[in-house]
């Protein structure tokens, strides 16, 4: 459907900001969520699952680069299996998207708010949280360009972070606490530690869904995405090591006298290096807060592109898919988008909320690949600026690798299993049965 000049967003982003996108979507999952694969698979047993994950993450990013060069829009997965499988495939790999970009940030919320609670306790952490929505939901209405002005800067502050904290922990790290009980439930557990292990990366690819609003995206997207995947695994890299290595893997997972996990593995490992009244383990944690804080924002801001374009199709209501006549940002779809996660966020079920996160990522990676091949095969003559190095090899492994994650999930987690693919059944009858013979009928007219 072609755009009205209503529907238009403003092209204002270049490379610089888009890898500011890029890391700060994903860069809280070094601050928290991934101890919790330890306490399922060890250190070696997410070691593994972190290692298969992470060559998929580099493969799939090269090949979704593809597509968002090929195909610029907001929509991001949902237009490009729109165009190579069609609308219900296309609404499928949307909604999964959507999913993903959705139910992040509530995780990512509730983290926030107990950061915030640990320095002002006579605040509610629930309270912490709705605030942080509003006010980044209002920050990305506002507009693009300042929206991701403010990421590149807290996700540079957040970079120094994890480089700093490494600093300080490193000196103390021994390989033999690498070691400790470092398979503790058997070959089983990389496989349950396999969502803990996508939290690292998650949301990487929301950079294509800037790609509309992108300068030159045929040159800016390749830079912003390939920069960015380089930085995290990196970051994913140092984060593990230095925090693991300082006195071994239930050190950041189970705080002092406490059986239950920890959503904060570097202050606990920090703190068995200088202590927890030291300056500098309040400076580092405090600082830390930017971690979170720039993923929350960031993941917000791709959601309501991805959101945007479902409403600009006509597959929810088209008010989502207007934008806002003075700031020309999607207004409408992320208040909406706010309001979902606000909702999630009052279950007060974190886990779980990471783990739906995780398998609307999943499906939308199998899809994005399964699109990229279609597209090679069904339109040879498209205008591919980039194109995936080793194809076909580079997207069938990240195929693969999504394809056997998916069933572990499912296996691992049954009931989480159950909720996620009622929620895509759910939309999907909706689309074939209110949306999609509505347009027909209008065709036909």
């Amino acid at each position: 459907m072609a755009d009205t000049p209503e529907e238009g967003l403003k092209m204002t982003l270049g490379p610089w900001l888009l890898w500011g996108m890029g890391v700060g979507l994903v860069i809280s999952g070094m601050y928290f969520g991934w101890n919790l694969g330890l306490a399922e698979g060890g250190t070696l047993g997410l070691a593994i699952a972190t290692g298969f994950i992470m060559l998929m993450y580099v493969t799939f990013t090269f090949s979704y680069t593809e597509l968002a060069c090929a195909i610029p829009k907001a929509g991001g997965a949902f237009d490009y299996a729109d165009r190579a499988l069609g609308k219900r495939m296309g609404f499928v790999g949307g909604m999964a998207q959507i999913v993903e970009f959705v139910f992040a940030p509530p995780a990512i919320a509730a983290a926030i708010g107990a950061y915030f609670n640990l320095y002002f306790p006579g605040v509610p952490t629930l309270g912490i949280a709705i605030g942080a929505y509003f006010l980044f939901t209002l920050l990305n209405v506002l507009g693009v360009r300042l929206a991701t002005t403010f990421e590149l800067v807290i996700t540079i502050l957040a970079v120094i972070e994890l480089l700093i904290f490494a600093g300080v922990t490193l000196p103390h790290f021994e390989a033999k606490n690498l070691a400790i009980n470092a398979l503790p439930n058997g070959v089983s557990g990389a496989f349950a530690a396999i969502p803990f292990a996508i939290w690292f990366f998650l949301a990487i690819e929301g950079v294509a869904n800037l790609a509309e609003e992108t300068v030159n995206p045929q040159r800016n997207v390749l830079l912003g995405f390939g920069s960015a995947i380089f930085t995290l695994v990196m970051l994913c890299i140092l984060t593990f090591l230095s925090s693991v290595g300082v006195n071994g893997w239930e050190a950041v997972v189970y705080p002092p006298d406490s059986a239950e996990p920890s959503d904060s593995p570097l202050p606990l490992a920090l703190s068995y290096v200088v202590g927890d009244n030291s300056f500098l383990y309040h400076l580092l944690i405090t600082v830390g807060l930017l971690g979170l804080i720039a993923s929350f924002h960031g993941i917000i801001l791709a959601a309501g592109r991805a959101t945007f374009e479902f409403g600009r199709m006509r597959y929810v209501s088209s008010l989502m898919g207007k934008v806002h006549s003075k700031f020309k940002t999607p207004a409408y779809a992320l208040v909406v988008n706010m309001l979902v996660g606000i909702v999630a966020l009052l279950t007060g079920k974190t886990g779980e909320i990471i783990t739906i996160a995780c398998f609307g990522a999943i499906s939308l990676y199998m899809i994005s690949m399964v699109s990229l091949f279609v597209l090679r095969k069904n339109e040879p003559k498209l205008e591919r600026p980039f194109r995936v190095p080793m194809y076909p090899v580079f997207p069938a492994i990240a195929l693969a690798i999504a394809t056997v994650a998916l069933v572990a999930m499912t296996i691992y987690n049954p009931i989480i299993a159950l909720i996620y693919f009622g929620i895509i059944l759910v939309a999907y009858a909706y689309f074939h049965f209110f949306v999609n013979k509505s347009q027909v009928a209008k065709t036909k007219a």
